[in-house]
């Protein structure tokens, strides 16, 4: 997303005529009505062709759009009159990101720092391309700014007790390890618990209330608080996604596993409703959170996913809980095992997931929470992939059981779908069903 809107050029025209069309061209932005947007801007773009602002909206309108390219070139036109902006540039490397152009993108954010040293955003931005490319140490140390972005003010906790991040002995300390982001970083940075109480630590784990009854028993744990219960005192605290940062190294990304597993009551209350009929039974998740920042590239709609299900000898069942009524017709059209829209919690997923042979995820916390079952998993990706799984590879460091099916160009589904599907029928063809008397 672009950082900041920035002022026009010193000799930009400011009739009364552009000020009107950058006055409507805003307005549809803000009504996220893109297109009429950009064609604003481009009306303001052609009698004032170097007007710094309107190309950096023009920039962050074609990113929206899922047009890293052309969010590109905008960007590149306004560096053209404006080189020395820390703002242009930050809004240059995401562009390039989107483009996984990583090592251009990392330059990009490195020279806004040097313009602007205190710029979270650019910090940040090079955190994240630094994980990506597999170096933890500076990663996870530039991946602390977010604290300092704007954005991110609604997730600062105002705590008297002072962040733990590793440098000091923990041992006979109270430390609270708290949520921060989404349910699947929590899932995926849980596996952290055990090496703070190693320390000697008494360990608090506040977690959100959908996933309190799935890690009542996460080893290390003294307590465990849902968000919004009353704290007990502690003398420490960390966030959960700065644990990464206390334990330095690649050595810690790959937990034990499994290191969540599925409550025994949960499990029997779900047991009678899968077939036991000797088929594969596979767990299928298409969509993340509409309210995530990237859904639009991560999350794949149903009826594009629903290839998958012409596979033969296979039992699916559906894991995800928000279902539309048009994607639960599909889901019934293929005989797809809908128990998901009936899950209280995730330990209700956990229970269901233990039963079954493989899961099919996108991006989300059904996958984190395969993996940390260490259910056999395979995960479909976007063409510009979150942080945490990496580049050019088809394993995961944090889950051993993990295969990744990336897109080899942006919004292209169908190789991963058409690789997984091959590969889906190949299992399947392999197991035998049981067959009644």
């Amino acid at each position: 997303m672009r950082a900041g809107r920035l002022a026009a050029g010193a000799g930009a025209p400011r009739s009364d005529r552009l000020d009107t069309l950058k006055d409507r061209a805003a307005a549809l932005t803000r009504a996220k009505q893109y297109e009429e947007a950009l064609a604003a801007y481009q009306a303001v773009l052609a009698q004032a062709p170097d007007d710094i602002g309107t190309l950096n909206e023009c920039g962050g309108i074609n990113a929206r759009l899922g047009r890293p390219q052309a969010a590109l070139a905008f960007y590149e036109r306004a560096l053209d009159h404006a080189p020395k902006s820390a703002t242009l540039l930050i809004n240059k490397g995401t562009a390039l990101c989107a483009l996984t152009r990583y090592h251009e993108a990392l330059a990009s954010f490195c020279a806004a720092i040097i313009i602007e040293p205190d710029r979270a955003e650019a910090h940040y931005n090079a955190g994240l391309v630094r994980l990506r490319l597999g170096d933890f140490e500076n990663g996870w140390r530039d991946y602390e700014w977010r604290w300092r972005k704007a954005d991110w003010a609604d997730k600062r906790r105002n705590f008297t007790a002072p962040l733990w991040l590793g440098a000091e002995p923990i041992e006979g300390k109270t430390i609270l390890l708290h949520a921060e982001q989404g349910l699947g970083d929590t899932i995926q940075f849980v596996r952290y618990v055990p090496l703070v109480a190693r320390r000697g630590a008494t360990v608090i784990v506040e977690c959100q209330t959908e996933l309190k009854n799935l890690l009542c028993d996460i080893p290390g744990a003294a307590r465990l608080i849902a968000r919004g219960e009353v704290l007990p005192a502690f003398d420490l605290h960390c966030p959960l996604l700065s644990l990464p940062l206390a334990f330095a190294g690649p050595s810690t990304l790959s937990a034990s596993v499994p290191y969540l597993r599925p409550l025994a009551e949960r499990t029997a209350k779900w047991r009678d409703r899968l077939p036991a009929n000797g088929r594969l039974r596979v767990g299928v998740c298409w969509a993340g959170s509409g309210a995530h920042l990237n859904d639009g590239n991560r999350s794949i709609p149903l009826a594009r996913f629903a290839v998958l299900f012409a596979v033969s000898g296979v039992d699916f069942v559906n894991l995800q809980k928000e279902v539309s009524a048009p994607d639960a017709a599909i889901l019934h059209k293929h005989g797809v095992i809908q128990l998901g829209q009936e899950f209280a919690d995730f330990a209700d997923t956990a229970a269901v997931m233990a039963m079954l042979d493989l899961v099919i995820s996108v991006d989300t916390s059904v996958a984190h929470l395969a993996g940390a079952m260490a259910k056999a998993t395979a995960v479909l990706l976007p063409f510009s992939p979150d942080f945490r799984w990496m580049l050019d590879r088809t394993d995961s460091p944090w889950y051993p059981t993990m295969r990744l099916f990336r897109q080899a160009s942006i919004g292209d589904w169908c190789g991963p779908l058409d690789r997984l599907s091959g590969e889906l029928a190949a299992v399947a063809s392999r197991r035998q069903p049981t067959t009644s008397c």
